[in-house]
């Protein structure tokens, strides 16, 4: 069920490079590498493609590129997420590799009005983008009310 999960993250991820094709021709000269990204037991292993997409790596190759999400909190890491925060990140390894995935991750944004309205038309996608950032502003207020844990949130 892992791996599968793990395909499915692929397949949005290449669908979203897709739209961008300066994204996509920077990725494409990282072909062969291979970037690790770490957060508490989840692990991914993501293979640039001469395509300029990625690909699930062999669990046994070496990453070029680790990336440790730092925050153990998965309120505190998806209220950064929601605040369009990077999450904090330690690095290790190839550092142009660490370059482009930093330029991929500010450059490069999933429109998702845009796929929907192709499905199901322009009016209607509005109305759903609507709803989602309503509820993207919902989940960013009461993230924002739960404690996270080990955090001290009293001042001196």
């Amino acid at each position: 069920m892992v791996q599968e999960v793990q395909r499915r993250i692929v397949l949005l991820l290449n669908h979203v490079l897709m739209q961008e094709s300066e994204a996509t021709a920077r990725l494409a000269r990282q072909k062969g590498n291979v970037v690790l990204v770490q957060w508490r037991g989840f692990a991914l292993r993501l293979l640039a493609t001469p395509a300029g997409l990625l690909d699930l790596a062999d669990l046994q190759t070496k990453p070029d590129l680790t990336l440790w999400v730092t925050e153990e909190s998965p309120f505190a890491l998806l209220d950064s997420v929601l605040r369009g925060n990077k999450p904090e990140v330690r690095i290790e390894g190839d550092v142009q590799l660490a370059a482009e995935v930093n330029w991929l991750v500010d450059h490069v944004r999933w429109d998702l009005e845009e796929d929907l309205s192709r499905i199901i038309g322009d009016g209607p996608a509005h109305t759903v983008g609507q709803a989602a950032r309503s509820m993207v502003q919902a989940l960013r207020q009461f993230v924002g009310t739960v404690p996270v844990p080990g955090a001290d949130r009293t001042t001196p």
